[in-house]
């Protein structure tokens, strides 16, 4: 790689990488096409990391586009019950999880596009949803200066060839891509829609008339607000304000609607409002009156957060000419670019969740709400003035008649448009069909792939939209997963205390997680963590220090996936019922049934232990304890039944889940204790060494720790601050036994573990435990080693303590600043003046005061036993 600039790119960038092989991708795959007893995992494997990493990549022999969307998932929900230890053992692609891909402005390259994919792929991740936004977000968009590309603008032509690049790149690796259909992330417009096809605001004028007497009808035009009607601001680089600016065309776009005159005070009649529409004189009837001019003008409405150079209107949902016209453009722009590659590397068009207000008039509303209601709502205009027509229950019948229009509109106009023209195109419709004026009912089915959308914090789920989803018979219900609020993402997320936040959403329906979000990596690996989405998480980036062990994590919710994806979920009532607990656990439950077998997955969703007597609706059959974690499989021998239902009692570490097969019948087998009962043997306890990355701060020789302590107790500050992987070791003697488990107390935040050169796995959730294979525990001299990850916050924290060498603009709302430019140094590739500092980053969230996050092997670390019988299968 050449290292004159801190870019990712390279003297080859430009060549198709088709032509690179992609790796290991072929090694197995015939062998596994006609093998079906391969289980590339291994059952017993914490976290299952390095073969499940292989098994991931080697499940690429099918083909992109629909077929990998859709007729995956259904052959899995068809899958019978013996084949169910197939899927959980060995998942589909279509389990895999998938990334909403943020493009962050200019910033990105062909070779970053094909590192930040090959990664994803190695990872276990099956495809990405892309978004084009501003440099960055404050949460509104703004600018990064002096970047070094800035001709890359979202549906340009060099943007395009990213696209072009990428599909390719898609196609090698086997993963599904697409993107939103307009820049930014919210809704559908662009540069190209024009104010007579954007979305439209109602604007009237009055003037009084007293009769009798004959008058001119001459009102003036309405005059509105030169700023646009929208729900969240911008950063207008034309003015440096965040701002709704002012949007030229609402001076200049104007059309009329109806001109009427009503008697100027109190209820009025219907008959009573005179359509005085095209007359140019009226002969005044006797009192005092009121004539009202109704128009409308664009609502200048911006899509959120593009560049300000792609910046355009939302176009007019309601209008069949508006949204034909923005999906010509769109779809031709893709043929244009990449259409060999529809379906074969590019393979769908996204509208995300909506944003875009609710419409106020399209211009044929009169015809269309005629057709549909069957009366004419000219008299009604005069309710937008606070009148009331007829009497107040009329009034209020033409107001809910209207949003019925709108709502039909919706369904008729807008996405059956998107489906229609999408569809014939040879794209899927991808949507998260919630947030607007629409009955879920009628869009949901509409769609090809339904999303719906959970916050770390902020709850989620759409159930109205899962529960349209579920109605239509089908089977995958994908969601925007992990969204993250910046009080709770401040490089400081960790997969333990993501998993029970995912696993709820596994509860409530959801089938396939979208991460949000991914930032494409354009810089060479010494600048990390890197490029962000301003101030939005989660930080699910290749450059997260935690990205290798968090693979495991990734394997977790791709069998998890596999299970939820299989049969048909049941909805009946009482079907799984909590009887009581112990401990402050909270439990959620999902079941569901296909072919000769019913699973529940049962999510202890808080971060506490306890256990929990559960009643599930089937009898007759034996339970079984599929760990999604660990891949482990195992008969429970003590429960109950009666005519209709099973008893069993669980128990759960903090956050822990399972899945509870009933496949095979009940048969008699010798009673054990469902869970492991463990004794202390041997606390390792004494000194250890830790040897940490010096290139992020830690020392270059190991430390001796005299006991496990959190780091940032430390006196050293390149200990204290450092963010990375630290590696432990010690040296130890243990009587030899069986039926061993190395327990590692507490561990912020990840952990890989490795005895007598044996790769143990990573432990990235409670229990933080590993089992020890018979045989590989020494009498004496064990080597033991274990991989701790922790989080960045406390390296960019450390980095606050120096003296500056970036400028920063304050966020919008707070929560730290932006970077304002690329700085020299950093574009001239010359050591940085403050040579303290270690990361760059493109959001600072950190003061030199902000709290550290406890991190390290805190212990203790035990050898326990196992003291009971386990039923393996």
């Amino acid at each position: 790689m050449a290292r004159d600039s801190p870019w990712l790119d390279s003297a080859n960038a430009d060549e198709p990488a088709r032509h690179r092989p992609c790796h290991k991708l072929e090694r197995h795959r015939r062998g596994r096409e006609l093998d079906p007893s391969h289980h590339p995992t291994e059952p017993g494997k914490p976290g299952g990391v390095l073969p499940a990493a292989a098994s991931l990549k080697d499940m690429t022999n099918m083909k992109t586009g629909m077929r990998i969307l859709t007729v995956t998932a259904l052959m899995t929900a068809g899958v019978r019950a013996d084949e169910l230890e197939q899927l959980f053992r060995d998942p589909p692609p279509a389990a895999r999880p998938h990334v909403m891909w943020m493009w962050m402005g200019c910033n990105i390259t062909k070779a970053s596009i094909t590192k930040d994919l090959e990664a994803l792929h190695e990872a276990g991740y099956g495809g990405t949803l892309m978004f084009s936004c501003a440099d960055t977000t404050t949460p509104w968009p703004g600018e990064i200066g002096k970047s070094p590309t800035p001709e890359i603008v979202a549906f340009t032509g060099p943007w395009w060839q990213l696209v072009r690049h990428t599909a390719l790149e898609s196609r090698r690796l086997g993963m599904d891509f697409g993107m939103a259909s307009s820049p930014g992330y919210s809704t559908s417009g662009g540069p190209w829609i024009t104010p007579e096809l954007s979305m439209s605001q109602i604007c009237f004028t009055n003037v009084a008339a007293t009769g009798p007497g004959k008058i001119k009808v001459d009102l003036p035009q309405p005059v509105v607000d030169p700023r646009g009607v929208m729900h969240f601001p911008v950063f207008n680089p034309e003015t440096g304000l965040v701002e709704k600016p002012v949007i030229p065309a609402r001076k200049t776009f104007y059309r009329d609607i109806a001109v009427i005159a009503l008697p100027a005070k109190g209820a009025v009649a219907k008959d009573q409002v005179i359509d005085l529409t095209g007359k140019t004189e009226w002969d005044v009837p006797p009192g005092e009156w009121t004539i009202y001019r109704f128009g409308y003008t664009t609502k200048g409405i911006l899509l959120q957060p593009p560049q300000w150079q792609a910046q355009g209107l939302e176009c007019d949902k309601l209008n069949p000419e508006a949204v034909r016209f923005h999906l010509d453009h769109v779809i031709g722009e893709i043929r244009k670019h990449i259409g060999d590659l529809i379906g074969k590397g590019f393979n769908f068009v996204h509208l995300d969740s909506y944003e875009a207000g609710v419409p106020e008039w399209t211009p044929k509303m009169r015809e269309e709400f005629l057709k549909r209601r069957g009366y004419d709502l000219t008299p009604f205009l005069a309710t937008l003035a606070g009148r009331t027509v007829g009497s107040q229950a009329e009034t209020e019948k033409y107001r809910a008649d209207f949003r019925e229009t709108v709502r039909d509109l919706f369904r008729d106009v807008y996405y059956r448009t998107f489906r229609e023209k999408l569809n014939a195109a040879g794209l899927v419709f991808s949507s998260e069909p919630y947030g607007g004026e629409w009955r879920q009912n009628d869009v949901v089915p509409q769609v090809d792939r339904v999303l719906v959308e959970f916050w770390t914090t902020r709850g989620g789920f759409g159930a109205p939209t899962i529960a349209a989803q579920q109605r239509t018979g089908r089977n995958l219900v994908e969601a925007e997963a992990f969204t993250g609020w910046p009080d709770a993402s401040m490089w400081s997320e960790y997969p333990a205390w993501l998993k029970p936040i995912g696993d709820k959403a596994f509860c409530a329906g959801i089938n396939r997680f979208v991460l949000h979000r991914v930032v494409p990596q354009p810089w060479d690996d010494r600048y990390k963590p890197g490029n962000t989405m301003g101030w939005w998480g989660t930080h699910f980036d290749r450059t997260q220090t935690w990205w290798e062990h968090g693979k495991a994590m990734v394997q977790y919710w791709t069998r998890c996936q596999a299970m939820l994806q299989w049969g048909k979920v049941v909805l009946a009532k009482d079907d799984f019922k909590l009887l009581s607990h112990v401990g402050p656990v909270n439990i959620s439950a999902i079941h569901r049934r296909g072919k000769g077998a019913d699973i529940w997955f049962v999510a202890n969703t808080t971060n506490a232990a306890g256990s929990a007597e559960c009643r599930f609706a089937v009898a007759g059959r034996q339970p079984e304890l599929w760990d999604p974690v660990t891949g482990e499989m195992r008969k429970l021998t003590e429960f109950s039944q009666t005519a209709s239902n099973t008893l069993v009692n669980l128990e759960f570490a903090p956050g822990q889940s399972f899945f509870i097969v009933f496949r095979d019948s009940a048969s008699a087998v010798e009673k054990n204790a469902n869970f492991p009962k463990l004794s202390p043997l041997v606390v390792l306890d004494g000194a250890w060494q830790v040897q940490f990355d010096p290139r992020w701060g830690g020392p270059t020789n190991p430390v001796a720790f005299e006991k496990l302590e959190d780091w940032t107790k430390r006196p050293e500050p390149g200990i204290k601050y450092f963010s990375g992987t630290a590696v432990y070791r010690k040296r130890f003697d243990a009587a030899l036994g069986t039926n061993l488990v190395l327990d590692l107390g507490v561990v912020n935040h990840t952990a890989r573990v490795r005895l007598n050169g044996r790769d143990l796995g990573v432990v990235w959730t409670a229990p933080w435990q590993v089992k020890i294979p018979a045989g590989l525990l020494r009498e004496r001299g064990n080597d033991l080693e274990i991989e701790v990850a922790n989080v960045w916050a406390n390296r960019l924290i450390g980095d606050e303590q120096e003296p500056p060498d970036c400028e920063w603009i304050p966020g919008a709302r707070g929560h730290g600043g932006s970077l304002k430019e690329f700085p020299d140094w950093f574009l001239k590739n010359e050591p940085r003046p403050s040579q303290g500092r270690y990361c760059f980053t493109t959001w600072n969230y950190f003061t030199k005061d902000s709290p550290l996050i406890p991190s390290g092997l805190n212990g203790p670390v035990r050898l326990m036993m196992i003291t009971n019988k386990e039923h393996e299968l």
